[in-house]
């Protein structure tokens, strides 16, 4: 266990104090704990580079921290009526089809890379970043417009189907590859 790991590891057990805080109407502590969590998502990778401290179990944990955080966050969200639904179920189903399509090709016995692309880094930017203004929004009295939440929300949902397509024709390369290959 070195340090990387142990951020995403914390990540991890902040998602249920997060929870906890939004069943409570803690929106305050809900807000801070969240930006802890995403803050260790920036710095576990920066400082597994920059100590290469890089290890197999970063590399499952990291991104099973990010999508049990942004998976609960906007489940959540959309249960107290902070975020609209279909938000949340464009993130979810997204998630659901790479997880599909990763169990697909293992079954299948299809060797494949786990790398993310670019627009999926971003994709998770805004993603952290629309739960933030959603909860700074309760937090603060709604010093905030709700109209930057729905703009989030419509870029967020963009750049979540345009991964998805992007790691979809990854998939479908790869079985085409394997299909070939036989």
């Amino acid at each position: 266990m070195n340090l990387p790991n142990f951020l995403s590891l914390l990540r991890i057990i902040l998602v249920p104090v997060i929870i906890i805080f939004l069943i409570q109407e803690s929106y305050k502590e809900a807000l801070i704990t969240f930006t802890v969590a995403g803050l260790t998502d920036i710095f576990d990778g920066l400082l597994a580079r920059a100590l290469n401290k890089q290890t197999k179990l970063g590399a499952f944990i990291d991104p099973m921290a990010d999508k049990l955080l942004l998976a609960s966050s906007f489940i959540s969200l959309s249960v107290i009526g902070l975020i609209p639904s279909w938000i949340t179920v464009i993130v979810i189903s997204r998630d659901f089809i790479i997880i599909l399509g990763m169990i697909i090709l293992s079954v299948m016995s299809i060797k494949y890379e786990i790398k993310p692309v670019f627009i999926s880094k971003v994709t998770t930017v805004f993603q952290l970043a629309t739960i933030f203004l959603a909860l700074l929004y309760q937090a603060v009295s709604h010093d905030i417009s709700y109209r930057w939440i729905e703009a989030f929300c419509w870029i967020t949902a963009g750049l979540t189907v345009a991964s998805g397509v992007i790691y979809i024709s990854r998939g479908i390369r790869y079985l085409n590859q394997a299909n070939h290959a036989s």
